[in-house]
């Protein structure tokens, strides 16, 4: 790393996005990500919303030659606690000389705004490589990096169960219903990279049961909704 090159942490969530987002990152010669981070709940040792082992996360943070950090996190963890414990994380880092955090967010203004807000605090600045690109084309370049990803947890307001274990590839789009964002980037479902050019191998994996979780809000009952999960697991 050179003296004029940025370090950067990226934000891992075991997904497509993230990782097209690091791909992204690895063609500017100005950023090298140091860091991958996550947050995990600590019930379950999965990764929210996706619900990935954290086995498998170590197993891609290993593939793809990494430190990974963890932020612990109850179930349902309030806005307060969420705060603390990534400050917390976010100064150790920000001791070692990172003062940058890449996200794979694609248009979510309040999110961004969110993520911002948040990093100013600790004096770290947010970087959003894939912001504002069209979902449909970002599948496209999924594909067309060597990303290779299957669906893990859809949301049942917008999909069914079938479509858990799809592949994320160009003909994905159409499967998909029109009120779907591509990317799924309003939580209609998440995805898990088993394989991407930047992992030194492949991660062999084998699918299990599926689950289905209601989660309520006591905010906005708009938001209670249910999801499907896939479980996945890995020999290697």
């Amino acid at each position: 790393m050179t003296s004029s090159t940025v370090p950067v942490v990226m934000n891992w969530s075991s997904g497509k996005d993230a990782a097209l987002a690091y791909h992204l990152l690895l063609r500017e010669n100005n950023y090298k990500v140091t860091h991958l981070l996550t947050t995990l709940s600590e019930e379950y040792g999965r990764v929210f919303m996706h619900g990935i082992r954290e086995k498998l996360l170590d197993i891609q943070a290993q593939r793809m030659k990494l430190p990974m950090l963890k932020v612990r996190l109850p179930a349902s963890p309030d806005d307060s606690l969420y705060r603390n414990a990534m400050m917390e994380t976010l100064a150790g880092l920000k001791a070692q000389g990172i003062t940058t955090a890449a996200y794979g967010d694609i248009f979510l203004e309040d999110l961004r705004i969110y993520r911002e807000q948040q990093l100013a605090q600790a004096g770290i600045t947010a970087l959003f490589p894939l912001w504002k690109k069209d979902t449909r084309q970002l599948i496209q370049a999924i594909e067309q990096a060597g990303i290779e990803a299957l669906v893990v947890c859809v949301n049942e307001k917008y999909l069914g169960k079938e479509f858990l274990g799809k592949q994320i590839k160009a003909d994905f789009l159409d499967s998909l219903p029109a009120n779907v964002d591509p990317c799924g980037e309003n939580g209609e479902f998440h995805t898990f990279v088993y394989h991407a050019p930047f992992f030194s191998s492949p991660i062999p994996i084998v699918t299990g049961e599926i689950v289905h979780k209601t989660y309520t809000s006591s905010e906005n009952s708009e938001w209670d909704t249910g999801f499907y999960f896939m479980d996945v697991d890995s020999n290697g």
